[in-house]
This record gives C-alpha cells, sequence and structure tokens, in this order.
C-alpha cells in the first residue's frame, strides 16, 4: 500500500493559530517551522499540502480530529505526552524544548524563577503541556492561582502580563522569545522548567502513515533539510 493509497493523494495537516515559531498567518497564508516541515514532507512523498486550521478553546481537542477524519496528521508544535499517545499515534520527535517563564521586568523585576512566584497568579493556555505544571505548582503553594485562557488568547494573556494583571505566563521556550521580541517589557528569565519532546502525530493505529511520515523526516535529517528549517524558525 502507498501512501498516497493511505490519505487519497492529500495530507490534512492540522494546526492551531497562531503559535510562533512553529505555525502563524501572514496575511492569511499559513508559515512555521510545522507548516514548512510538512510541506517539505509531502513535497518528499508526492502528495498535496492541504492546511487546516484547529480553533478549539482546549489545545487537546485537536488530537479529537485524528479519530473523526477531520484531518490526517497533527503538526502545531506538540508535546508528545502519555495522555496524547492515547488519542494518536506519535512520529519521531523533530525537537526538544521545554517550559519558559515569561514576567514583566518592569513591573516584577523581582521574578527571576518559579521559585520567586509565591503569593502571584500565573498563566497558561487551556490544554498546553504548561497546565499540569503550574496547577502543581499551585498544589504545593508555590502560586497563588492559576489562570487558563483559550488556546487562540495568547495575545490576551501577555496583554495582561504587560498590565500587570498576572505576573507571569509559562509556555514552551521558542514561541515566548518570539512573542517577546516585540513587547520589551516583558523577557523569558527562566528556561527549561520541564525537557519536552515534539512530533508530528497520527490517527492511532495509521501505521502506514506513521512509517511514511518517520522515513520522509529521516531522510530531510540525512539531507541537511530538517537541520536548516530548524535553524531558520527555532534558532541554534
Amino acid at each position: 500500500m502507498t501512501v498516497k493509497t493511505v490519505v487519497s493523494g492529500v495530507l490534512k495537516v492540522a494546526s492551531a493559530f497562531p503559535d510562533p515559531p512553529f505555525e502563524m498567518l501572514r496575511d492569511g497564508v499559513a508559515e512555521g517551522f510545522d507548516i514548512a516541515l510538512t510541506q517539505a514532507i509531502c513535497a518528499d512523498l508526492g502528495l498535496t499540502w492541504q492546511s487546516c486550521r484547529y480553533d478549539g478553546e482546549n489545545f487537546n481537542g485537536i488530537f479529537d480530529g485524528l479519530s473523526d477524519g477531520a484531518w490526517d496528521c497533527v503538526a502545531s508544535g506538540a508535546t508528545i505526552t502519555a495522555s496524547r499517545q492515547e488519542k494518536a499515534d506519535f512520529c519521531k520527535p523533530y525537537l526538544v524544548s521545554g517550559q519558559s517563564l515569561v514576567c514583566n521586568i518592569a513591573r516584577t523585576p523581582s521574578i527571576k524563577s518559579i521559585d520567586d512566584l509565591r503569593g502571584q497568579v500565573i498563566a497558561v493556555q487551556q490544554g498546553n503541556t504548561s497546565q499540569p505544571v503550574v496547577e502543581k505548582l499551585k498544589a504545593e503553594g508555590k502560586v497563588a492561582d492559576v489562570r487558563l485562557y483559550p488556546y487562540d488568547g495568547i495575545g490576551d494573556m501577555l496583554d495582561d502580563l504587560e498590565a500587570g494583571k498576572i505576573a507571569a505566563v509559562m509556555k514552551l521556550a521558542p514561541v515566548m522569545r518570539w512573542f517577546t521580541r516585540a513587547r520589551p517589557a516583558l523577557r523569558v528569565v527562566q528556561e527549561k522548567i520541564t525537557i519536552e519532546e515534539l512530533g508530528i502525530s497520527v490517527r492511532r493505529g495509521n501505521a502506514a502513515l506513521k512509517e511514511a511520515l518517520d522515513a520522509s523526516q529521516a531522510r530531510l535529517a540525512v539531507n541537511g533539510a530538517l537541520d536548516r528549517l530548524l535553524k531558520t524558525w527555532i534558532g541554534p
């Protein structure tokens, strides 16, 4: 069975916007690391690339679209977790990253790490892998409260951080480095809070597609294309 038979010649790729540098829209056109990677994979496999936008408030809902056939794979800066593996089969990781802490250095210069958050409110996006991390901090009394924002509400979350309505935000480091470039009052003050592997996922049991994507990604790694994409979008 060929990969074209598995996906009928079109690979439907789901991403949650905005999540730069993994996926973003510029003048209505999708771009970013996941976009470029899956486009390169489609070119390698002789498939037509099709973008599918996930608009749910809880990021974890994106994996439901695999089982109901709304899309063929998820490429959205997604960390491989045990709970997500109950809904999806993940390809080999393309990046190892981790959670970072962003603070308003003008308003709260004393916050340098998660150890300085006692009595403060920290915010995350609903369904993000930062959520269980901050909920654990709250359970341990290391933060006063956790504020949840919808997945597409990252702009509002950062606006609130600038306005002093919350004390900190936690999210994967590449995303926070990207967003804080245009917000001089905000800074990534701590990285490597967690160590997480990120990868593309497919419907559980879809071994043929997973094997094809893994093989294509491996070829892109061998010919240097994957490394070039990582340097272009993620950084050194």
